[in-house]
């Protein structure tokens, strides 16, 4: 495997299943790629995604992972909401952008959505905080809502991965790892 994350972003799906996230996220299926060259896709392109096989994580479930640029773009506005009601599953949003320190996560269950958070290091600012923050938020410094425009809130992209581990894979540390097969390559819509 090749991992990946940093200046990226990427849905974790709990027992994803490709055919049917390829079609509720209405992209084109393109096929099976190797590790290298679907993550280099999923760098390089603002087009298309890779999703990775079924992979071991948080809570002893098994995780599908969509990644690309196009996850970043506003024409990819996925609402984790209405995936996981679609899906019935829960599914989580990870973005981060070293550039800005802008650095995001979502998390919907059962089609709620559980747990939102945005952040933008270069103003400081928190762009958004829905649902409160867990066991696992606060291990990397997330324990209340900021009051103000004053926040103490620091996140890194590192606390990213670390958050992504603790709730379902950290795709940082994928490269360590036997594949279980190869990656999918997907057209966004």
């Amino acid at each position: 495997m090749v991992g990946f994350g940093y200046k990226q972003a990427w849905l974790a799906i709990r027992d994803g299943q490709e055919a049917s996230v390829v079609d509720a996220l209405g992209l084109r299926d393109l096929g099976p790629v190797s590790w290298r060259d679907g993550i280099d896709l999923a760098y390089l392109t603002d087009d298309r995604v890779v999703l990775t096989p079924q992979l071991p994580g948080a809570g002893e479930s098994r995780w599908l992972l969509v990644t690309g640029r196009w996850l970043f773009g506003p024409g990819a506005a996925v609402d984790v909401a209405e995936l996981s009601s679609v899906l019935g599953t829960e599914v989580q949003f990870f973005a981060t952008y070293r550039v800005g320190e802008a650095h995001r996560w979502e998390r919907a269950v059962d089609g709620r959505l559980v747990r939102a958070f945005g952040y933008v290091g270069e103003s400081g600012e928190v762009t958004d905080w829905r649902g409160e923050p867990d066991a696992a938020e606060a291990a990397i410094g997330i324990v209340r809502a900021p009051r103000d425009a004053e926040t103490d809130i620091l996140v890194s992209e590192d606390d990213v991965m670390r958050l992504a581990g603790a709730w379902s894979v950290d795709p940082s540390v994928l490269g360590a790892k036997p594949s279980p097969g190869p990656l999918r390559a997907a057209a966004a819509p």
